[in-house]
């Protein structure tokens, strides 16, 4: 399994989850630039997501909705504040309504994904920072934890069948 590690911080407000990939750092880079390969990892399995708009340049907004296994959508944004292609990329991530409007009262994290070469393989630590202490419960309440690594478990697969 990929994530070898999740470490939650409420005194820095931070869960940094890392894990190690057997493909180099351009190959995993490619898997989170493509909107069509992310919705495929981007989630739990039984939370497949779809990307509406994606693009990893600074500025922009990626808009996209889980969909679960009873048919219920969730909604989601990002606004990408850097880029360092292959190395790293941060981006905000929200929730959102089906319109893609952030949904009031819900966390916001900045995040920091960031690739190095490990061997031949690439090592990937994704940091998620929240504004508060009750918004990391709040997402932690939500399963955040588990589900990361669900969906971060599933990119080797992905990796192995595109290589």
């Amino acid at each position: 399994m990929p994530v070898t590690d999740i470490t939650k911080d409420v005194d820095t407000r931070t869960i940094t989850i890392t894990a190690s990939f057997a493909a180099p750092v351009e190959r995993v880079w490619a898997l989170y630039a493509d909107p069509r390969q992310l919705e495929r990892v981007w989630g739990p399995p039984t939370y497949p997501a779809t990307f509406v708009d994606h693009s990893l340049t600074v500025g922009s907004r990626t808009t996209y909705y889980m969909t679960g296994p009873t048919g219920d959508k969730h909604a989601g944004w990002w606004q990408i504040t850097a880029v360092d292609e292959p190395r790293s990329f941060a981006f905000d991530d929200g929730f959102a309504d089906m319109d893609f409007n952030a949904a009031p009262g819900m966390p916001v994290s900045r995040n920091v994904y960031t690739f190095e070469a490990e061997g031949e393989g690439t090592r990937a630590t994704y940091v998620s920072t929240y504004e508060s202490a009750e918004d990391l419960q709040k997402v932690l309440d939500m399963g955040v934890e588990e589900g990361s690594r669900l969906a971060i478990n599933q990119i080797d697969e992905l990796l192995a069948a595109e290589a």
